[in-house]
C-alpha cells in the first residue's frame, strides 16, 4: 500500500526507512531509540500511517493497533509527527483536510438547511469558507469554479464573500466555458462600481465580445449590463453597437438591453445607437422589438436630438401598435385575451414622450388612442394596465377635447373597480387632471366622495385631496357637508388635513358670513385639537368683522362651550367672544337662534370651570381670565366674585397668567375709574376687502414687475411735488410721472387728508437655478391689508428641452397662513418661452420674519427631478 519510492526525492535515511517499513524493522527501532529528528522522515511516517489505516482514510480518528502494517510491531514508535517540528504542522494541516473533506455544493446546501440553529449554520459556513480559502491559496485551476460556486451560495445567504473577487477575474480569463460561466456570475454578484476590481474585467469582456461564440457573448453582455460603470460603457460602446446588427437574435436581444444600460449611465453615447434603432424597429422577434422600444424611450428622455430624430417614426410606431391590436403578435405573449400587453404599454409610453408638446405627432396618434380606449377589455388586469397607459398618454399630449373627456370617464370607471390598486391610480390621475379638466372631473364627484369611506388609509387620503380640489363656489355647501361628515369618522392621522382643508375651502368659497361661522364652529367642535394654530385668530377676526352676527355667534359659542370644554381652540374662541359680547348673551334678543335664557352666575361659573379644568392649556386660561375681567364692565351685577377669582391667580405658577392677574388686580385697586374705558370692546377688524378685490389683486400680482412697481396714488405724487411730506419720504427717488385723468385727480385731491404714501417696491429674489430652469419670487403687499403678502413664483426655462410635470409646493411656519393658487401651467417651454407663474397668498398677522420651504418636482431631459430647499433670505420689506 506504500507509494512508489522512486517517485520521492529523499536522503538515504528516508530510503532506509522505506526499506524498514517493507521488512527491516531493526533500522527503524535504532532510529527511534536515537530520537533523531528528521522532518521528511516524520512527514513520510504520517503519510504511510494514513495509507495503512482505514480509520484515517474514513476520517474517524488516529491510527490504532489494528491499523498497523503487517511488518509494524508494537515496539515501533507512534506514527504521528514529532510535536513542534515544521513538518509536523504541515502534516497536521494535511491530516485535518483529509479528516474533514471539502463538501460539494449540493452537500453544502443540505447541511446548511439541516442546521437547527443559527450557530450551527455559522459553524458549517465558517468551516467551508476555510476550505475555500485554502483551495484558492493552493491555486487549483480544475476545481476553482466549484469552490467559487459554493462561495456564491454563501454570499446569497448574507455572509461575507469578498475574498472571491479576484477568483472571479481568473475564471473570466479562463478559456473554458464552465469557468467563464461561474466567473461572470460571481462578477455580477460580488463586484460593483464602488470597487476598483470591476475595471479589471474590461479587457476580458472586450475579448469575449469579439469572439463568435454566442454563449460567451451573452455572458459578457449580461455582466456589462449589470455592473458596467461609466468608464466601462465608454470603452465598450463600439463593440456593443456592432453586436446590435448581428444575425443571431439571441445576441441582438442582449446587446439591446446592454445599450439601454449604457444610455442610462452615459447619455452622451446616444449618437452611437441612433442608426441601429431605426433598423431594429422592423424586427419580428418579440424580445428584440420590446428592447428596442425601451432603448428609444431612454434615448428620447435623455437627448433632445434623439427626441427630434424619433418623432419621424411616430407613424411607424402607430402602425406597429395597430397590427399588434388587430392581428396580434404571437399567441404565446397574449395574457388574458390581451395581445402582448407589455409591448403595448411600452409603445404607449414612447408615444407619450414623442407627442408631448408636439401637435403633429399628437394628431397622428389620436385615432389610435381613441381606438384603444374604446375597444380594450377591462375585465382583466392586463387590459386595465393598457387603458391606464392610454389615459396617461392622452393627458400628456395635445389630444382633442373629446378624447380627454373619454380619458376622465375611463378613470371614473376605475373608481368603481374592486381592486384597490386600480382605484388608487385612478384617484391619483384625477388629481393631476383636476386643474386642466375641472368640469370633466366634476362629473365623478359622487364616486370620489364615496371613496372617502374606504377603510384603506392611502385611498381615503387620495380621495380627501381630490375632494378638496373639487370644491368651488357652486358646490361648496354640498362638498363641505360631505367633508364634515367624513371628519367625524375619519382616522386620526387624516383629521388635521381634513380640518385644515375644510377651513381653507370655507374661507375661499363661503357664500355668507353666517355659513362661514357655522362651518368653522362645527370643525372646532368635531376636531378642534387638530386644526392649525391660526384657526382661533381667523375665527375671532371673522366674528369681529361681522357686526350683525355678534349676538348669534356668542350664543352659538356659549352653547358649544357648555357642552364640551375639551376642544381647546373652541374654548379659546368662546371665551374671547363671551368676554367681548357677554352683554348680548344676557339680553336674549337674537331672532336667528332659539330663545336662550342665561344668567350672570351661569356665565361666570362656566368660565371658572374652564380656569379650573385640568384640560385647559395656559393660553386657554389666559383667554378665560381676560373674559372674566371684561365681563366686570359688561355685567350689571356685583364684580366682587370676579375680583376674588382674579386675585387667586395672582400667585399662579404660570408666569404669564400670574402677570395678567396681578395687572388686573392693580386695575381694580388703583385704576378702577379707568377700568371701563380700558376694557372696551375691540374695534372692528378690517378684513382686506371683498373676494372680487382679492381676485383682482391675484390677477395683478401675476403681471410683470414693471406693472407692479407703479402703484402709488396720484395724491401722494402731488404731495411729493409740493414737498409736504417728511424728510425720509422726500428723499426717496420720485417715480416717473404719469398722465392722470381729470376726474381721478379731482377725487384724489378731495381725499388728500386720508391719503398715505405708497409702499416701497420690494426687490425680486431668485431662489433656484439648475440646468437652465430659474425660479424667481416677486413680492407685493397691498396697502389696505399690510398683513397680506402676495408672492408670484415665476419659472423660466432657458435650456433646449421643455420642463414637464412642473409642480411647485410651499410650506410656511404655523404662525402664517398660506394659500396656493393654481399655476398657469405644468410645462415650462424651452428657449425662454412663456413662463409658468403661480400666486402664493401669505397672511402674517404677527409680522414675523418670513421663512419658506419650497419643493419642486418636474421632468427635464427625460429625468425626474425633485428639489427641496428653504428660502431664508426673504427681503425684510415683506414683513416689517
Amino acid at each position: 500500500m506504500a507509494s512508489n519510492p522512486s517517485s520521492l526525492e529523499a536522503p538515504w535515511v528516508v530510503r532506509r526507512y522505506k526499506e524498514a517499513s517493507w521488512g527491516t524493522p531493526g533500522l527503524l527501532r535504532s532510529l527511534a531509540a536515537r530520537r533523531a529528528p528528521c522532518p521528511q522522515l516524520q512527514s513520510l511516517r504520517s503519510e504511510d500511517s494514513r495509507r495503512l489505516s482505514p480509520a484515517a482514510q474514513e476520517g474517524r480518528g488516529p491510527v490504532t493497533g489494528a491499523g498497523r502494517g503487517k511488518n509494524q510491531t508494537k515496539d515501533q514508535p507512534p506514527s504521528g509527527p514529532v510535536p513542534g517540528s515544521a513538518g509536523g504542522r504541515e502534516a497536521e494541516l494535511r491530516q485535518a483536510r483529509m479528516v474533514v473533506p471539502s463538501l460539494k455544493l449540493q452537500d453544502l446546501i443540505e447541511e446548511i438547511r439541516g442546521a437547527k440553529t443559527q450557530a450551527q449554520e455559522r459553524e458549517v459556513i465558517q468551516k467551508e469558507c476555510a476550505h475555500i480559502r485554502a483551495s484558492f491559496r493552493d491555486g487549483d485551476p480544475l476545481h476553482r469554479h466549484r469552490q467559487l460556486a459554493k462561495l456564491l451560495y454563501v454570499h446569497m445567504l448574507g455572509y461575507p464573500a469578498h475574498f472571491g473577487q479576484m477568483e472571479c477575474l481568473k475564471l473570466i480569463a479562463s478559456p473554458r466555458f464552465t469557468d467563464k460561466r461561474v466567473g461572470y456570475l460571481g462578477a455580477m454578484l460580488l463586484l460593483d462600481e464602488r470597487q476598483d476590481a470591476h475595471l479589471l474585467i474590461t479587457n476580458s469582456i472586450k475579448n469575449d465580445l469579439s469572439q463568435g461564440i454566442q454563449a460567451v457573448q451573452g455572458l459578457a453582455l449580461c455582466t456589462l449590463s449589470t455592473v458596467g460603470s461609466a468608464e466601462m460603457c465608454r470603452d465598450l460602446a463600439t463593440e456593443v453597437e456592432k453586436l446590435l446588427l448581428q444575425p443571431s437574435s439571441y445576441v441582438r436581444k442582449k446587446a439591446v438591453l446592454t445599450a439601454v444600460h449604457m444610455i442610462r449611465k452615459v447619455p452622451e453615447l446616444s449618437s452611437i445607437f441612433l442608426p441601429p434603432c431605426a433598423q431594429l424597429l422592423h424586427e419580428r422577434h418579440h424580445g428584440i422589438l420590446l428592447g428596442t422600444i425601451t432603448l428609444i424611450t431612454e434615448l428620447c428622455e435623455r437627448s433632445p436630438a434623439a427626441l427630434k430624430h424619433f418623432r419621424k417614426v411616430v407613424p411607424q410606431l402607430v402602425q406597429i401598435f395597430r397590427t399588434l391590436v388587430t392581428t396580434g403578435y404571437s399567441t404565446e405573449h397574449s395574457i388574458s385575451g390581451v395581445s402582448d400587453p407589455f409591448l403595448q404599454v411600452q409603445i404607449l409610453r414612447l408615444l407619450r414622450i414623442l407627442g408631448r408638446n408636439h401637435e403633429e405627432s399628437s394628431e397622428t396618434m389620436n385615432d389610435l388612442l381613441a381606438q384603444v380606449a374604446t375597444n380594450t377589455d377591462t375585465s382583466r388586469n392586463a387590459g386595465n394596465a393598457v387603458l391606464f397607459e392610454t389615459v396617461l398618454t392622452i393627458m400628456d399630449t395635445h389630444s382633442a377635447a373629446g378624447l380627454r373627456v373619454l380619458a376622465v370617464n375611463i378613470l371614473g370607471r376605475f373608481l368603481l373597480n374592486n381592486d384597490k390598486n386600480i382605484r388608487y391610480v385612478a384617484l391619483t390621475s384625477l388629481l393631476r387632471m383636476v386643474q386642466s379638466d375641472h368640469s370633466a372631473v366634476q362629473r365623478h364627484r359622487p364616486t370620489v366622495v364615496e371613496c372617502l369611506r374606504e377603510p384603506d388609509a392611502s385611498l381615503s387620503r387620495r380621495a380627501l385631496e381630490l375632494s378638496l380640489a373639487l370644491v368651488n363656489s357652486s358646490n361648496v355647501r354640498a362638498m363641505i357637508q360631505e367633508l364634515q361628515s367624513f371628519l367625524e369618522s375619519c382616522p386620526p392621522d387624516l383629521r388635521a388635513d381634513c380640518a385644515s382643508g375644510i377651513l381653507l375651502a370655507a374661507e375661499r368659497f363661503a357664500p355668507t358670513k353666517r355659513w362661514h361661522i357655522d362651518t368653522i364652529l362645527r370643525v372646532l367642535t368635531t376636531a378642534g385639537t387638530h386644526v392649525r394654530d391660526d384657526a382661533v385668530a381667523n375665527l375671532t377676526q371673522l366674528i369681529g368683522g361681522a357686526q350683525e352676527l355678534h349676538a348669534y355667534s356668542v350664543r352659538r359659542l356659549y352653547s358649544a362651550l357648555a357642552e364640551d370644554i375639551s376642544q381647546q381652540p373652541l374654548v379659546q374662541v368662546a371665551a374671547w367672544c363671551i368676554g367681548e359680547y357677554g352683554d348680548l348673551l344676557l339680553e336674549g334678543s337674537c331672532e336667528e337662534t332659539e330663545p336662550l335664557q342665561v344668567e350672570e352666575k351661569e356665565v361666570l361659573a362656566l368660565l371658572e370651570k374652564v380656569l379650573q379644568s385640568h384640560m385647559s392649556l395656559p393660553a386657554t386660561r389666559g383667554y378665560a381670565l381676560t373674559a372674566l375681567m371684561k365681563l366686570s364692565t359688561r355685567l350689571r351685577g356685583d364684580s366682587n366674585r370676579i375680583r376674588q377669582v382674579v386675585s387667586i391667580y395672582g400667585s399662579c405658577v404660570d408666569v404669564e397668567l400670574q402677570q395678567r392677574a396681578v395687572e388686573y388686580n392693580t386695575l381694580f385697586r388703583k385704576y378702577d375709574h379707568m377700568r371701563a374705558a380700558i376694557l372696551e370692546k375691540m374695534p372692528l377688524v378690517e378684513r382686506g376687502g371683498t373676494q372680487d378685490e382679492e381676485a383682482k389683486e391675484s390677477k395683478e400680482a401675476q403681471l410683470s414687475e414693471a406693472a407692479l412697481v407703479s402703484t402709488e396714488p396720484q395724491a401722494s405724487r402731488l404731495l411729493d411735488l409740493l414737498d409736504l411730506l417728511d424728510g425720509t419720504s422726500g428723499a426717496a427717488q420720485p417715480p416717473p410721472p404719469l398722465e392722470p385723468s381729470p376726474g381721478g385727480t379731482l377725487v384724489h385731491l378731495l381725499d388728500l387728508p386720508c391719503a398715505s404714501p405708497a409702499p416701497a417696491s420690494i426687490p425680486n429674489l431668485r431662489v433656484f437655478e439648475r440646468e437652465g430652469l430659474q425660479l424667481n419670487l416677486s413680492f407685493v403687499r397691498p396697502p389696505e391689508t399690510p398683513a397680506l403678502l402676495l408672492i408670484t413664483v415665476t419659472a423660466v426655462n432657458t435650456s433646449g428641452a421643455d420642463v414637464t410635470h412642473f409642480v411647485c409646493q410651499a410650506a410656511v411656519p404655523k404662525s402664517f397662513q398660506l394659500q396656493l393658487q393654481a399655476p398657469s401651467g405644468d410645462t415650462v417651454p424651452a428657449q425662454g418661452g412663456l413662463p409658468v407663474t403661480q400666486l402664493l397668498r401669505i397672511l402674517n398677522p404677527n409680522k414675523a420674519p418670513l421663512r419658506l420651504k419650497l419643493r419642486l418636482t418636474y421632468s427635464h431631459f427625460g429625468q425626474s427631478v425633485r428639489e427641496v430647499f428653504e428660502v431664508n433670505n426673504v427681503p425684510a420689506e415683506t414683513w416689517q
